[in-house]
């Protein structure tokens, strides 16, 4: 195990880790029974880009990104550098 994997795996691990713990931040799309008939349109759904949960959102996609990149990455190194 060289250097390069060692660095992937932690950051794969760290990325991993951020991830789990900002979709469990994340508020729920639908609540009980407001799902089922609808209204689930509030004030702050309607002004979602400057809200915590659309920040919470965005950066759940930067460390998904993150962590497909850093899979790739250590697969490619894992194969190629020896």
């Amino acid at each position: 195990m060289n250097v390069l994997q060692l660095i992937g795996g932690i950051l794969l691990l760290i990325a991993s880790i951020l991830i789990i713990i900002l979709v469990v931040m994340q508020d729920s799309k639908q609540s009980g029974m407001s799902a089922m008939t609808g209204q689930s349109d509030s004030y702050l759904s309607k002004n979602k880009g400057k809200t915590l949960e659309s920040k919470l959102v965005f950066i759940t996609k930067v460390f998904v990104v993150a962590f497909f990149v850093l899979t790739v990455g250590m697969n490619l190194i894992i194969r190629y550098v020896k």
